[in-house]
């Protein structure tokens, strides 16, 4: 399994065009940007790849007009008021409150005031991972229905999610190092941001995904799946290589086994950790390190798991 590179980008000055270049190469090239007197803006953007977390902060007003944005991107305001236009609706969002900024690749303009903004940006095709947009076999992009902010329920659970891919994967150098704890965080992230904002996903299996969720297909996902555990694959991957649609593969996984598809890669990851832990040598090795080559990025939890599968902590096994 090869290194997932994550970079951390930091950013601090009150030169306008040094702050145009640095958001234009960010986020935009054809951004357009209008601050007044004695701005000045504070930049923090950890990139993993398919995912980007950023918080700035900025004293003064700035004005923004963006063409097309890469990817999903989503905000939440920690301390700014924050006013934006898109696609012919105007909101305004307060401290606490959960946005998107605009659709993947339409325009939108916003007013930034004094204070902090949390940004994620999510490449769109994490978002097919883990859902699809229509009852076909080969179904189009998922796309977002609605502008305004999230209810408080759903801004906390997003907010949740956030913080604990940024404290507990982003902020440990053995987890962010492994692709396969950078890919569930991806899909984790993509999953959230599907539960919190109203879009076109497509869920519930039809006829032919009924027909299609088999024991054969079963057989073929299980096969794919304990020949890649070590890969970075998602339930999409496993559909591919089953021959069916996602929704089917979802569907023969909970008809026959009563789990997901993921759940039970992790159970296959679990015993190919456990049986890491058995070989490996305590001088050398952590039980962190190991967790996380296979996936599992908090510690704690990978511990109660563990203990729950094989009735001791994996720190007694790996010192057996």
């Amino acid at each position: 399994m090869t290194s997932t590179p994550v970079q951390v980008r930091q950013f601090d000055s009150r030169d306008p065009a040094a702050i145009h270049d640095f958001l234009s190469a960010t986020y935009d090239p054809r951004l357009r940007l209008h601050s007044r007197n004695n701005y000045r803006l504070t930049h923090r953007r950890v990139d993993a790849g398919p995912f980007a977390l950023a918080t700035t902060r900025q004293t003064g007003q700035l004005d923004i007009g963006a063409t097309t944005l890469d990817g999903l991107v989503l905000g939440r305001t920690r301390t700014a008021r924050v006013d934006r236009g898109c696609a012919g609706s105007a909101n305004r969002f307060g401290p606490g409150e959960v946005f998107l900024v605009t659709r993947p690749a339409e325009p939108c303009t916003v007013r930034w005031h004094p204070g902090e903004v949390e940004l994620c940006v999510l490449d769109l095709s994490v978002l097919e991972q883990v859902a699809t947009a229509a009852p076909a076999r080969r179904p189009g992009r998922i796309r977002f229905t609605d502008l305004g902010p999230a209810d408080a329920a759903l801004a906390r659970q997003w907010r949740n999610t956030t913080s604990f891919v940024s404290d507990v994967v982003l902020n440990s150098p053995t987890a962010s190092a492994q692709p396969l704890v950078i890919g569930n965080a991806a899909r984790m992230l993509a999953a959230a941001a599907l539960a919190v904002f109203p879009n076109t996903a497509f869920t519930e299996p039809t006829a032919a995904d009924r027909h299609d969720a088999s024991t054969a297909t079963l057989r073929r996902a299980i096969t794919f799946m304990e020949e890649y555990a070590d890969r970075d694959i998602s339930a999409a991957d496993v559909a591919a290589a089953a021959g069916v649609s996602l929704r089917a593969v979802q569907l023969a996984f909970r008809r026959h086994r009563g789990t997901t598809p993921m759940a039970y890669l992790r159970r296959i990851r679990l015993a190919r950790a456990h049986h890491d832990l058995l070989r490996a040598d305590p001088r050398q090795e952590t039980v962190s390190a190991i967790a996380s080559r296979w996936g599992f990025a908090s510690h704690s939890r990978f511990t109660a798991r563990y203990h729950a599968s094989y009735g001791v902590p994996p720190r007694e096994t790996l010192h057996a």
